[in-house]
C-alpha cells in the first residue's frame, strides 16, 4: 500500500530488501553490483518513498519523484508490489526485470505486468537509466497513465409481471471534467469540507480519469442538494448533472427498500465497487441485492497523450460484472388490494402467498413494518394455531363430530383458560369449537395428543423450520410440549409465537396439501450465488407433502370457520373463503396488547391478517376487504 508512514515503509523495505538480496547471499561483493540500486528503487516506489527511489536514478530527483507519484495517482492505486525477475550485467550496464502487481481497488483484479529497469554505472554507482518506460514499457515522454471507467446504472426491482417497483427520482450529481479544472487539489479540498468525502479520494478520482470525461464525485438527493447548493456552486470548476434513476420505491416500499447516494461514511466502510457518486441500497431488497443491481464498473487501464487527452493504447481491461434486475413474486394488483384493506388507524399487517407455490404475493401494513413485523414479527398465535394443533389431534384419532364442552373457565394441568362470552357450559362438536375458537374446549383436548405428535405437526407446517428469505423472517416457535398444561397452552395458541408470513404458509399448506417454503425473489435465486437451492429461497428447506385425508378434514374445519364461525366477516364473492379467526392477548414487557387474527384462503391466494385491536372481528374484516378488492376486474 502506498503511504508515508516511515515505520511501515521501513518494514516493507526490509522485507523486500531480503527478497531482492537473496540471489547475492552466495555471491561476492568485490566489485560494484546493481542489486542494491534495484532494491532501493523498487522498495521506494512500492512504499511511496519516492525520494529514496529517485536517489537511485540518473535524472533530476524531483522529476523522478514526481513521475512515480503521478503514476500512483493516475492509477488511483490502493497498493503496488514488485518481485524481481532477474538481473543481467554486461560491463558497466545492466538490466533488471520486475513483475508488478497493482491493486486498482474497486474490486477489480490485480493489474499485473512485467517491466524493466535499465541501469548503468555513474561515478562508480549503479543508477537506473530514467525514462517513463521505467514505469511501464509502453509509456513514453508526453504520455500519462489513466483509468477509464464505465459505470452501470442501477437496475430495477420488478414485480411478478416485470413491472418496476420503483418510480423515477431526481438525483443531483456533482463532478468535474478534469481538463477544465485549473486547481484540482483546491477544488477537492473545498468539496471535502462541504460534503465530508475524503479529499485524497476525490483527488485520486480526478487525476486517474481521462481528462475529457465527466467524473462524478458526489450524488445528492433533492433535499440534501437544496441544503448545500449554494456552497457547491461556489466551488470553481465543479459541474452539475441531473440523473433520474428509477429508485423511489413503490408498494411494498419497505420490502423493495430505499436507495440513497453513497455517503462519506458508507464510502469508507464499503470500499468495494461503491464510490462517491454511486447509489446504495439502504434496506429491503435494494440492500440485499446491492451487488446484483449495480454490478461492477467496467475498468480500463490506458495510456493517454498528455497534450490532447487522446487514447494512445489500452493496456488492460476488465469488463466488470453485469448488473441485473431483481424479479420478485409481488403481484402489484394484490398488493394494492392489501394496502387498501389494512389502511386505517390501527396497526395491521396482511401477508398473501400463492398457495400452490409459496410465492409471496403481497405484504401490506399499517403502522407496522413490512419486514420486521409482517415477515419477521413474533406474535402470540392464539387459536389461529389450532390449525396446526388440529392436524395432530386428527392424526391422534379425534373426530370432527366429537362433542367437546365449551365452558367459560377451564383448568388443565394447573393452567387456567377462559372463554369470553360463554354462559354456563355448551357441548358443541369439535368442528364448532374450532370454528368459534373456543379456548377452553381446545385446551381440554391436551390429553388426546402427545407432545411428540404436536411437535411433529408443527414441524410439517414449517413452524420453527430453517427457512428464510433474502429479508428477515420468523418461522415461528413453540414451547416445549412437556406435560398437560404445556400442551394445552400450545393448542390454545398461548405457547406459540408466529409471524403473519408463517401463518399464511400454514393456510397455503392446508389449501394445497403441501407445505412449501416461501419465495419472494425468482431471479436471481439468492443474494449469494453460492447459497440456496435455486428455488428463490436462501435455504435448503424442502416442501412437505401432508396427509391428504387430514388436509380434507382441516379444509372442512376452516370452511366452517367462515361459513358459521368467528371468521364469517372474511366472506367475499367468488370462490368460497376458508379460514379461522382468533383473538389473543400478547404480553411483552408488562404491556398487554389485544391481537385479532385471520388465517385462511380464497382460491389460490392464502392470507394471514393481524390487527392490534380489542375487536376480534378486526382481522376477518380486513381479510374480507382484501378478498373483495382482489376480485379480477371485469
Amino acid at each position: 500500500m502506498f503511504g508515508t508512514h516511515s515505520g511501515r515503509a521501513r518494514v516493507v523495505r526490509a522485507a523486500l530488501a531480503l527478497g531482492l538480496a537473496a540471489p547475492l547471499l552466495t555471491g561476492c561483493f568485490e566489485e560494484p553490483s546493481p542489486h542494491e540500486a534495484v532494491r532501493d528503487f523498487l522498495v521506494g516506489w512500492e512504499t511511496g518513498d519516492y525520494a529514496a527511489a529517485a536517489r537511485r536514478a540518473d535524472a533530476d530527483p524531483a522529476v523522478v519523484r514526481k513521475a512515480l507519484e503521478n503514476a500512483r495517482l493516475q492509477l488511483d492505486a490502493a497498493s503496488i508490489r514488485f518481485s524481481l525477475r532477474g538481473i543481467t550485467q554486461n560491463g558497466d550496464s545492466a538490466q533488471a526485470g520486475y513483475h508488478a502487481e497493482v491493486d486498482l481497488g474497486e474490486n477489480n483484479p490485480l493489474w499485473q505486468y512485467d517491466g524493466n529497469l535499465p541501469l548503468h554505472l555513474v561515478g562508480g554507482k549503479w543508477k537506473v537509466r530514467w525514462s517513463p518506460s521505467v514505469i511501464h514499457p509502453d509509456l513514453h515522454p508526453g504520455q500519462r497513465l489513466a483509468v477509464a471507467t464505465v459505470p452501470k446504472g442501477r437496475k430495477p426491482i420488478l414485480d411478478r409481471n416485470g413491472n418496476p417497483l420503483q418510480e423515477e427520482t431526481i438525483l443531483h450529481v456533482a463532478g468535474v471534467t478534469p481538463a477544465k479544472v485549473k486547481d484540482p487539489g483546491r477544488l477537492c479540498d473545498q468539496l471535502a469540507k462541504v460534503t465530508g468525502f475524503a479529499q485524497d479520494r476525490l483527488l485520486s478520482r480526478i487525476l486517474s480519469s481521462p481528462p475529457q470525461d465527466f467524473v462524478p464525485l458526489a450524488t445528492f438527493g433533492r433535499t440534501k442538494f437544496a441544503q448545500i447548493r449554494s456552497k457547491l456552486e461556489a466551488i470553481q470548476g465543479l459541474e452539475f448533472q441531473i440523473d433520474t434513476p428509477p429508485v423511489a420505491p413503490k408498494s411494498p416500499t419497505q420490502i423493495v427498500g430505499v436507495v440513497t447516494a453513497i455517503t462519506p461514511e458508507a464510502e469508507q466502510r464499503l470500499g468495494g465497487p461503491q464510490r462517491a457518486g454511486d447509489t446504495l441500497g439502504r434496506d429491503g431488497l435494494q440492500k440485499a441485492y446491492q451487488d446484483q443491481l449495480t454490478g461492477s464498473t467496467e475498468t480500463r487501464v490506458v495510456i493517454l497523450d498528455n497534450a490532447t487527452g487522446r487514447l494512445v493504447k489500452e493496456l488492460k481491461a476488465w469488463p466488470g460484472r453485469e448488473n441485473q434486475s431483481v424479479q420478485t413474486t409481488i403481484d402489484s394488483r394484490l398488493q394494492s388490494a392489501g394496502d387498501a384493506a389494512v389502511a386505517g388507524s390501527r396497526p395491521a399487517a396482511l401477508v398473501a402467498v400463492q398457495a400452490s407455490t409459496g410465492q409471496v404475493l403481497a405484504v401490506s401494513t399499517s403502522q407496522l413494518h413490512q419486514e420486521r413485523d409482517a415477515l419477521a414479527g413474533k406474535f402470540a398465535a392464539g387459536t389461529a394455531f389450532s390449525i396446526v394443533a388440529a392436524d395432530g389431534l386428527l392424526k391422534s384419532g379425534l373426530d370432527l363430530k366429537q362433542k367437546v364442552p365449551c365452558s367459560a373457565d377451564r383448568t388443565v394441568g394447573g393452567a387456567r383458560f377462559q372463554q369470553p362470552g360463554v354462559n354456563g357450559v355448551t357441548t358443541p362438536t369439535f368442528q364448532t369449537d374450532f370454528a368459534q375458537g373456543c379456548v377452553t374446549a381446545l385446551a381440554s383436548l391436551a390429553r388426546r395428543i402427545s407432545g411428540q405428535r404436536l411437535a411433529s405437526s408443527a414441524s410439517e407446517f414449517g413452524i420453527g423450520g430453517d427457512w428464510k428469505l433474502p429479508l428477515k423472517t420468523f418461522s415461528g416457535s413453540m414451547a416445549d410440549p412437556n406435560g398437560d398444561a404445556a400442551i394445552a397452552k400450545i393448542i390454545a395458541g398461548q405457547g406459540a409465537k408466529v409471524s403473519p408470513l408463517a401463518m399464511a404458509l400454514v393456510a397455503a399448506a392446508v389449501k394445497s396439501g403441501t407445505w412449501r417454503p416461501p419465495v419472494l425473489v425468482t431471479s436471481p435465486a439468492t443474494p449469494d450465488p453460492t447459497a440456496g437451492d435455486g428455488t428463490g429461497t436462501t435455504t435448503a428447506a424442502k416442501p412437505v407433502t401432508l396427509d391428504p385425508a387430514i388436509c380434507a378434514k382441516l379444509r372442512t374445519l376452516m370452511r366452517a370457520g367462515v361459513a358459521s364461525g368467528a371468521a364469517s366477516l372474511a366472506s367475499a364473492p367468488g370462490d368460497p373463503v376458508y379460514g379461522v379467526a382468533a383473538e389473543v392477548t400478547q404480553t411483552e414487557k408488562k404491556e398487554h396488547t389485544k391481537l385479532s387474527w385471520f388465517v385462511g384462503w380464497q382460491g389460490d391466494v392464502a392470507v394471514a391478517a393481524l390487527v392490534e385491536s380489542p375487536d376480534p372481528a378486526a382481522a376477518p374484516s380486513i381479510a374480507g376487504s382484501f378478498f373483495r378488492n382482489a376480485q379480477p376486474q371485469t
